[in-house]
């Protein structure tokens, strides 16, 4: 993946949001994702075909999204009045909701890349760290944090992004991720794409393969996935605020 304008690699190595219609306001910070405009939304379940799945599969599919929709919250003005915020936490208290978003996510990844499995699944602070790791496993690979800087020991690999008032700084450990290893970057919500484009950096900086992004919901007024090139990208539910 080439570069995006809005992070740059640094110190290569380095030591160390109740139901799916809602009224949001919009804001350009990369780092995090939550809705921000004072359009109303609506979300619904992303609309990518469902081709090489069997019919019983595809009906599973079906099912388990309608569920995993129906367990999403809606928090207005929070963290700050004007913001609408994707609450995904009600998903992991409800043992059937969880197990459905596996289930869900299994045969996307089946259904978008056939029997093509990543070698590795790269999971974002902090959300992505709730479902990453028991994908991971489903799939029979190894899970990779990419964590804010600070927050690992030893040698690591950073990239700089932009928010919108300022900087910060991704990193991975630096013996994480194996040369030619293909990679599938998770997350839980894909909106202006900074965060998910620097977790790419990070991959190739490794001299990794992007497989492709998953994601739990796509805000997809703010084209976030402009940010990751070419690259696959899977979505489970889409938010248009402008709807």
């Amino acid at each position: 993946m080439s570069g995006p304008a809005n992070s740059t690699p640094v110190d290569s190595v380095a030591t160390n949001p109740s139901q799916p219609s809602i009224t949001s306001s919009t804001t350009s910070d990369a780092s995090r994702r939550e809705p921000a405009s004072s359009a109303s939304g609506a979300t619904e379940l992303a609309g990518q075909p469902v081709t090489a799945l069997l019919r019983h599969e595809q009906e599973k599919l079906e099912t388990a999204k309608k569920l995993v929709i129906d367990a999403l919250r809606f928090v207005p003005d929070f963290p700050i009045p004007g913001i609408n915020f994707i609450d995904i936490l009600p998903i992991f208290q409800n043992p059937i909701a969880f197990e459905s978003l596996l289930e869900v996510l299994v045969l996307l990844i089946r259904e978008r890349f056939g029997s093509q499995i990543p070698d590795v699944v790269v999971g974002l602070e902090a959300r992505g760290f709730l479902f990453g790791p028991s994908l991971a496993l489903r799939l029979n690979r190894p899970f990779v944090p990419v964590r804010k800087k600070g927050k690992m020991p030893g040698a690591c690999r950073t990239v700089e992004y932009k928010k919108e008032y300022g900087k910060d700084e991704f990193q991975v450990q630096i013996d994480a991720i194996k040369p030619g290893q293909t990679c599938l970057i998770v997350d839980d919500i894909i909106a202006t794409g900074g965060t998910a484009a620097a977790a790419g950096q990070l991959v190739e900086l490794s001299d990794a393969t992007i497989m492709g992004y998953l994601f739990m919901i796509e805000i997809t007024c703010l084209k976030g996935k402009a940010l990751l090139g070419d690259k696959p990208m899977i979505t489970l539910v889409e938010h248009d605020e402008e709807e």
